[in-house]
């Protein structure tokens, strides 16, 4: 799927909506195909509105901690380096991306939603890597060397996935910023950071408030 279909995909979920390639702030390194900042969101209906929040396209979005993870990814290299690595849940693929840009063997972009994995291959190729692809993470046993986990504690009902993680990777890095007392076996926390999702939605303070954990078994 290339731009084209992409755009049509995005409008079928925001009407006047514009991908257009973007350098992120935190990781100028990386470019993304990203729903334009210039969209107008006052032209939107409610029946719009309520079938945005019915099924974002978060795709369309760098997500702040996705944009923290990438940072962390390409000023510690080491920690991705001749390994195998995957991402879960990985919307745009940002951190899959620069864990390929820091030398990782071999990447897998994971996410149910096709169009995330559409939009992934496109900014693979912006970027000028090559990623593999999955839609579920559950459909094999494959291990990995570390499992990159950017923005998807948002419900603490996925908290468990924290566990299964460790059983599928010796080092697990996650980026949060919705989980405030977050605790679990085999984490420790390695850094916090600011940092805004792109577009800007203008979210509250405290979702720009990211945290850095690493998990090792």
């Amino acid at each position: 799927m290339k731009i084209p279909s992409l755009q049509t995909r995005l409008r079928e979920y925001l009407p006047h909506g514009q991908l257009s390639r973007q350098r992120l702030p935190l990781a100028p390194e990386l470019e993304l195909w990203l729903l334009d900042e210039a969209y107008p969101q006052h032209l939107l209906d409610s029946e719009q509105i309520q079938r945005i929040m019915n099924y974002p396209a978060y795709w369309c979005f760098c997500w702040a901690s996705g944009q923290v993870m990438a940072r962390y990814i390409i000023d510690h290299p080491e920690l991705v380096r001749g390994k195998r690595v995957l991402d879960f849940g990985c919307g745009s693929a940002v951190a899959a991306i620069a864990a390929a840009k820091a030398g990782a063997s071999s990447v897998v972009a994971c996410d149910l939603d096709s169009d995330a994995l559409a939009v992934s291959k496109l900014n693979a190729e912006t970027n000028g890597v090559s990623l593999a692809y999955s839609a579920d993470f559950f459909a094999d046993s494959e291990s990995y060397d570390v499992i990159l986990v950017a923005d998807v504690l948002y419900d603490r009902a996925n908290l468990p996935l924290l566990g299964e993680f460790l059983t599928r990777a010796n080092r697990v890095l996650v980026a949060d910023s919705r989980v405030k007392d977050f605790s679990f076996p085999g984490y420790h926390h390695l850094q916090f950071q600011r940092a805004t999702t792109i577009p800007d939605l203008a979210e509250s303070e405290e979702f720009s408030r990211v945290n850095v954990y690493l998990g090792e078994r």
